[in-house]
């Protein structure tokens, strides 16, 4: 009959790693990728700009309320946001063909933290 040995190991862990253990686990992965995607330069803006139009907006009337964005930054930022679901682009045909862009439900559903963090900011961040 085989013997069977349970081993053990004796682990000896630093407070720090412990600390660093806990801090990893603190960070939710979620958390972090929509703080990546909204906090890319310019792209909460764009948000805030198409939440505050309530109605679809061609891409030169979202370029005017932004007026420090490039044509380039703009168009990169907003195959973006359409390729991650959070606008829409539709083509409208006939002379002249245009193109709008509106917030899809999953974009809409941003309202509430796009406005928390305006009252943040403006609570905040204020010049004094």
């Amino acid at each position: 009959m085989p013997v069977t040995r349970t081993l053990t190991r004796t682990v000896t862990v630093t407070t720090r790693e412990r600390v660093e253990a806990d801090a990893e686990s603190l960070c939710c992965p979620y958390y972090h990728e929509a703080i990546e995607l909204i906090g890319k330069r310019w792209t909460g803006v764009i948000v805030q700009v198409l939440i505050a139009s309530e109605r679809p907006l061609r891409f030169s009337q979202i370029a005017s309320s932004v007026p420090e964005l490039s044509d380039r930054l703009l168009s990169e930022r907003m195959k973006e946001l359409e390729a991650r679901g959070l606008i829409r682009r539709t083509v409208r045909e006939g002379p002249p063909v245009r193109v709008e862009y509106e917030l899809t439900e999953m974009g809409e559903d941003l309202q509430q933290a796009v406005a928390a963090m305006q009252t943040w900011a403006r609570r905040w961040l204020v010049q004094r």
